[in-house]
């Protein structure tokens, strides 16, 4: 089984020509990027396509796109990530479907990786809900609760020595062809839970289409989270 997912809702994006492609969206909820009548439209198309949604929470920082770190008190966060999945789910529920999972955005799903009191603030303000993210304090704090914990891969992102994505500008940081890309994602896929293609990255419809036939090629069953 492999999950196909993309970043949604940004403003920066062809969410209608990436819902079609991916089973699984994580979509931006406002402090990052996004906006409501976004948010409503990649809900409704998500709802008729039959693909998940996953609430993108990140720190309230449009001007840098939630890719700066942000010392937020644990319960100021925490109420910003409740207040971010809350909104989501209202309007997925108007539109037909439910949020699925919470996935941390930039600055904030890097820190939550060894950030014990920043982990735990994003599982108090999310719920219930699932968790996406790489392997670190927040999924095993999700883990030591009992709630889901999904491990993701980035088929266009490169990574260090340490398994952790290397920083964006440093060589090798990002993966520029169809073929790199849709290449990796099938490295990926045998040890992940879900691929996960940027939406802002430069002909992400084009690699999330490479991806998913590389995938089916290969014989993966796609499926949502």
């Amino acid at each position: 089984m492999a999950t196909p997912t993309i970043d949604l809702g940004e403003e920066v994006t062809d969410d209608a020509g990436l819902l079609a492609v991916v089973s699984s969206a994580n979509v931006a909820c406002g402090y990052h990027a996004g906006s409501v009548p976004i948010m409503r439209a990649v809900c409704e198309q998500a709802a008729l396509l039959g693909v998940a949604v996953g609430a993108q929470v990140s720190y309230a920082d449009r001007e840098n796109f939630g890719r700066v770190a942000r010392d937020v008190p644990g319960d100021v966060l925490r109420e910003q990530v409740a207040h971010q999945v809350g909104t989501l789910g209202e309007i997925a529920a108007a539109a037909g479907t439910t949020v699925s999972y919470v996935k941390p955005h930039g600055a904030l799903y890097h820190r939550v990786l060894d950030d014990e009191e920043q982990a735990a603030a994003v599982l108090a303000g999310s719920g219930v809900l699932p968790l996406l993210g790489m392997p670190g304090a927040l999924l095993s704090g999700a883990e030591r609760s009992g709630r889901r914990a999904w491990l993701e891969g980035f088929p266009d992102r490169g990574y260090g020595a340490d398994g952790r994505l290397l920083p964006r500008g440093r060589p090798g940081a990002l993966m520029e062809t169809e073929a790199e890309i849709a290449a990796q994602a099938v490295r990926l896929a045998g040890s992940v839970d879900s691929v996960c293609v940027h939406g802002d990255s430069p002909g992400a419809v084009a690699s999330a289409r490479a991806v998913r036939r590389a995938l089916e090629q290969t014989g993966f069953r796609i499926a949502s989270l």
